[in-house]
């Protein structure tokens, strides 16, 4: 059930915090000694958190989520519950405070089961990290669920959780919910106050990505995100960058039916990434259906904006404390991530971190130009479908030798730009693997981006499919 369809029976006393925390551990204990979603579960907790809030929903006073499960990714911030961020340098660090989303989402009365496992500091797209076993897609236990928030994505997929609080400094929502049939929404940066995680110079590798980082839901539909969005948005003087609320009503962003008008730039690679046939082929339908059926102003174009791909490393090292995490490689390097040690152990100079911040500010002020034509740019999410596991990417798409991290290049522009950006599911290959759609919004614009998505959602009929593991799960 979804998480609208869950608080209209709670609404009607057809279920309870209790048995909705009872089933959802039951599932967990069920699926994930197959799937290693979850790194730290906290069942306990999460029973008597529920006990709680069904006393506070007898005496009236209970928050708008109140009695929905919900998981959290590693590198998020929970106060007095381990987070380990992936790592073996933090194998035992215990915060002294939650973040602001997990501040929100507890005080609207969600549930958390505990922490879902991720890549090393979120320095990957896949669900791969020295301290814990792989997490494994539902739709295929041989493949990726992508990353960096791959235990938040197989715990909603395989229906353990209604949805789950991931976090995306480069496509880690928007990747895995591609991967695993999901809706993934990055909002504008500053909807969703992050704090302490990037924000805190006390711990090396979680303080890192602050320009491009933010915290958001993944859910099935996109109704719940739009639900769960409501709880988490608003300023925070703890994250500077946080802006005022008030501008989007979440609850009714996703009711728009009629598109008419709207301009929709669509491109189907970016005009410089190699792209799956299959995940090709739904966009292109999801272009078509745009026009079609919803009314969109459709037009095919090429970006101007440079590939960031080249200096994307030197920005986040940019972000990063490369003093601290140096000292960690020395202590934990033969235990660490053996693409992140390389990246910390390259010898940056003040010109790559310059030329990276040269070419955000161009990619910054292509996007602005070409948001003057369109109202929202549709793309692919993920340039393939779910790879087998223990790698970080193919190494050839559609034919074109590739560097196996090439598949993740739709996903970061959003982030270099700040501008909100959705994932929803568009279909399946012939294999049974999800494939997904981007949409991203003007600067501020999360209202359309959820209002396109949803209607898409509803026309397309791409989401509701899951995977078989789901039917094994009581």
């Amino acid at each position: 059930m979804t998480v609208v369809e869950l608080l209209d029976a709670i609404a009607a006393g057809d279920s309870s915090p209790v048995d909705l925390v009872d089933t959802a551990l039951s599932r967990l204990a069920a699926a994930d000694p197959s799937l290693h979603a979850f790194c730290t579960p906290t069942p306990e907790i999460a029973r008597a958190r529920a006990v709680e809030v069904q006393r506070q929903l007898r005496d009236g006073v209970a928050g708008p989520l109140a009695g929905i499960p919900y998981a959290v990714k590693d590198l998020i911030c929970t106060k007095g519950i381990r987070t380990t961020s992936g790592s073996v340098a933090y194998a035992d660090f215990v915060p002294d405070t939650d973040d602001v989303s997990v501040e929100r989402l507890d005080g609207a009365g969600a549930i958390s089961l505990g922490k879902t496992n991720a890549s090393e500091f979120g320095y990957s797209a896949t669900g791969a990290n020295p301290l814990f076993p792989e997490t494994r897609n539902p739709w295929d236990l041989s493949r990726t669920p992508g990353g960096s928030s791959a235990g938040t994505a197989a715990a909603v997929a395989a229906g353990i959780v209604p949805f789950a609080l991931g976090s995306d400094g480069g496509g880690s929502i928007r990747i895995p919910a591609a991967l695993c049939g999901l809706v993934g929404f990055k909002a504008s940066m500053g909807r969703v106050p992050v704090y302490p995680g990037c924000r805190d110079h006390r711990h090396p590798g979680v303080s890192g990505w602050e320009s491009i980082e933010h915290i958001g839901p993944l859910a099935t539909t996109v109704d719940d995100v739009a639900v769960v969005m409501a709880a988490l948005a608003g300023p925070d003087p703890r994250d500077r960058h946080t802006i005022p609320a008030g501008d989007v009503d979440w609850q009714t962003a996703t009711a728009r039916t009629d598109l008419r008008g709207l301009r929709i730039g669509y491109t189907p690679d970016f005009g410089y990434l190699p792209v799956d046939p299959e995940v090709r082929a739904a966009a292109d339908r999801a272009a078509e259906l745009f026009a079609a059926e919803l009314g969109a102003e459709v037009e095919t174009f090429v970006p101007t904006w440079p590939n960031p791909a080249p200096h994307f490393t030197a920005l986040i090292m940019n972000e990063t404390d490369l003093v601290g995490m140096r000292r960690m490689v020395t202590e934990f390097g033969g235990r660490m991530s053996p693409r992140l040690v390389e990246m910390l152990e390259t010898d940056w100079t003040a010109e790559d971190f310059t030329q990276a911040l040269m070419m955000r500010k161009a990619v910054v002020n292509d996007m602005a130009a070409t948001m003057r034509r369109f109202d929202l740019i549709l793309s692919p999410t993920s340039a393939v479908p779910a790879f087998p596991l223990d790698c970080d990417g193919p190494t050839e798409i559609d034919g074109v030798t590739v560097a196996p991290t090439t598949w993740q290049g739709f996903t970061p522009i959003a982030n270099l730009t700040g501008q909100p950006a959705i994932s929803v599911p568009s279909g399946l290959t012939e294999s049974g693997l999800p494939v997904a759609i981007q949409l991203i919004g003007p600067h501020l614009g999360d209202g359309v981006v959820l209002a396109a998505a949803a209607a898409y959602e509803r026309h397309a009929r791409a989401a509701g499919h899951w995977p078989a593991l789901r039917g094994l799960v009581p």
